[in-house]
């Protein structure tokens, strides 16, 4: 994967909020977790919520929601990578660039993956995310959501960059 081909930047438009929704709607876990087209448009038009795209020359390859707001803030939320452009290290790409916007401003990136997702999971773990905890049929019954956490210290000692 070539990021100088395939550049993250704000989301552009609505056409690409509807692709983005529409790759969502297509794979797992969403598929799984019972999220329809219509519910993924809404979860990625939230405008509280940071959407960047990686654009491909087909469009819309990937992209990457953070939450920056509340107790947890530096959450990413939503990630997803078309089926096509998996496996050439774009979702690796898209977290260490949201590693890098979040810890400008928290010394955490936090981010759940389902019960199920252990591919994705297994990626998590490799890049330095540890559990923190389980959180028992949060989205639907019979699966559970893993919260995980990368962290670069506490709190105390942390010094927002500028």
């Amino acid at each position: 994967m070539n990021t100088d081909q395939e550049p993250f930047r704000p989301i552009a438009s609505e056409a690409e909020r509807q692709a983005c929704a529409r790759m969502m709607a297509s794979m797992d876990p969403w598929v799984r977790l019972g999220r329809d087209y219509a519910t993924c448009l809404r979860m990625i038009s939230n405008p509280e919520k940071e959407l960047t795209v990686a654009a491909g020359p087909e469009g819309v390859d990937g992209f990457i929601m953070l939450d920056m707001q509340g107790p947890f803030a530096g959450y990413i939320q939503l990630l997803c990578v078309r089926a096509a452009a998996q496996r050439h290290g774009l979702g690796q790409a898209l977290l260490a660039w949201a590693e890098e916007r979040i810890h400008r401003v928290s010394p955490n990136v936090f981010i759940c993956v389902s019960s199920f997702n252990t591919r994705a999971r297994t990626l998590y773990e490799r890049l330095g995310f540890e559990c923190i905890g389980t959180l028992r049929n949060f989205v639907v019954p019979g699966y559970d959501e893993i919260l995980l956490r990368k962290s670069v210290g506490p709190w105390s000692t942390f010094t927002p960059s500028t």
